[in-house]
């Protein structure tokens, strides 16, 4: 099959460096580069060191990861070799020794490394978000071999347009006057100035610095064969490395994870909004795609790709919610605390109300329970960070953008018909209700750690729990029917009464 492929062939003999390896969609990207261009020469990933853990030590958690159980031939992984470095250390903490190979050696590199917490203070979120990018940058102008540099960036960028274009839209502010002004001051001071630099355009710092990332990276490049791909929401796999494959919380894995276990039942969103969310294998291949056409046909302006649905196969919050809900009640989770479930609403005050009787509530009473049991209460704590982590989504939840998404369909057209189906990012032929059983599959057995064996005995609890939420809410309607028709008899039994 991949002797076929024009992708995997121009990879042939080729050596690789890419950040961010380590993260889920770094992770995807080298188990896919390793399995689908088998004649791969080497694959340079950045990592980063601590005390407890050397460079030998990160590279054998790396390599020991899931996503790699699905490779055909697991001695690819023999072509891996790990560089000791750092986004946020002058040149990326690079060894001498280290730079000289890779600039000796590598043809393509791959910026996946990013900060994603929104968060972040805004220093922070610079550190590694643009100043590790320019000076990866800054290595790539030194590469002797270098034919393709594709920076990851995201879609959420320009958030005060409707509709977001495949371009960097010209800023008020000159990207690197603003840079070094930020680098200028402290912590206090940029903090004071943080909401007034985001403005309209930026809810956090996060779409903040990657719009940065990518102006001032425009500015630079030279004569870099720089190509961005900006991918949306980044969710499950649909195909590879394994259908429903996802390592991270992020969007909405933790939403449907928790609403799966009866965890969350309310969420504050516009279930009306366009949601829009992208297969990590579809972004990855994506990213691949770009990485040969630039290197294939050498353009002279910077092209930006964008891979999301909403321009193409838009999927709304409410639908998310029923397609999600279906998938899990046909895959439960092993254990569940209640019936799944989850409603939207984008009321304030109904929100607040809704959440302290059937969020906090019952989670004050379970925690008393511990405490006379000698136990530690722990649900109140952890319902305040959910509730504090899904804040930061509220912008996102509440409004909704078209991506263009163009670009991407382009390169498609010029791949072999072999190409189109080994990496596939036709986000067109992606079908909703199968993916979200493959995504709540996915996340039963990736994320909660569920065996697939296990189902059966899943069914049946679910079926008890339903049989018990019917059972309470008959209770309950009974004694409140039963306490009308007390409060009707002694209502009409006063007045005869008087009369005798």
């Amino acid at each position: 099959m991949h002797s076929e492929s024009s992708i995997a062939d121009f990879f042939a003999d080729r050596s690789v460096f890419i950040t961010g390896s380590t993260g889920f969609v770094g992770k995807v990207l080298v188990e896919k580069l390793l399995r689908a261009c088998p004649k791969i020469k080497r694959l340079y990933l950045l990592m980063r060191t601590s005390s407890s853990k050397d460079i030998a030590a990160r590279r054998r958690e790396l390599i020991n990861n899931q996503v790699f159980a699905w490779l055909d031939q697991p001695s690819a992984l023999d072509k891996i070799v790990a560089i000791a470095g750092d986004m946020t250390l002058p040149g990326l903490g690079i060894s001498a020794s280290d730079m000289q190979l890779l600039v000796e050696e590598v043809s393509i590199v791959f910026n996946s490394a990013a900060s994603v917490r929104f968060d972040h203070e805004l220093k922070d979120a610079l550190e590694t978000n643009v100043k590790g990018p320019r000076q990866l940058l800054a290595i790539c102008q030194k590469m002797k071999k270098l034919e393709a540099f594709v920076h990851v960036s995201t879609a959420f960028n320009n958030l005060d347009k409707d509709v977001v274009g495949e371009m960097i839209y010209p800023s008020h502010m000159d990207p690197i006057k603003l840079l070094n002004f930020l680098e200028s001051i402290d912590g206090d001071f940029t903090r004071s100035i943080t909401a007034q630099l985001l403005g309209k355009s930026n809810p956090n710092t996060y779409t903040f610095s990657k719009s940065l990332a990518e102006q001032i990276l425009e500015r630079e490049r030279l004569n870099v064969p720089l190509a961005i791909v900006r991918p949306s929401i980044v969710t499950a796999a649909a195909k590879e490395p394994t259908p429903g494959w996802i390592d991270s919380l992020y969007g909405p894995t933790g939403l449907i994870a928790g609403g799966a276990k009866g965890f969350l039942r309310l969420f504050k969103c516009d279930a009306s909004c366009v949601i829009d969310l992208i297969p990590v294998d579809y972004a990855v291949n994506l990213m691949i795609a770009v990485a040969w056409h630039q290197a294939i046909t050498k353009p002279s302006q910077l092209t930006i790709y964008t891979s999301s649905t909403s321009y193409h196969n838009p999927i709304t919050i409410q639908q998310l919610r029923l397609l999600s809900e279906d998938a899990v009640i046909k895959y439960p989770p092993k254990e569940i605390m209640w019936c799944p479930s989850g409603e939207c609403t984008n009321r304030d005050w109904y929100f607040r109300i809704n959440v302290f009787f059937t969020h906090y509530l019952p989670a004050y009473c379970l925690d008393f329970i511990s405490q006379l049991s000698g136990k530690r209460a722990k649900m109140v704590k952890l319902y305040e960070r959910v509730f504090k982590a899904t804040a930061s989504l509220g912008f996102f939840n509440s409004h909704q953008w078209q991506f263009v998404s163009e670009n991407s369909l382009k390169i498609r057209s010029k791949m072999s018909a072999s190409d189109q189906h080994i990496f596939d990012f036709d986000v067109r032929q992606l079908n909703w209700r199968t993916y979200f059983e493959t995504y709540v599959q996915g996340i039963r057995q990736f994320i909660l750690k569920d065996d697939p064996s296990t189902l059966p005995q899943a069914r049946k609890l679910l079926v008890r729990m339903y049989l018990l939420k019917l059972f309470i809410r008959s209770f309950v309607s009974i004694c409140f029917v039963l306490s009308v028709i007390s409060k009707t008899k002694q209502l009409f039994q006063s007045p005869i009464s008087s009369l005798l």
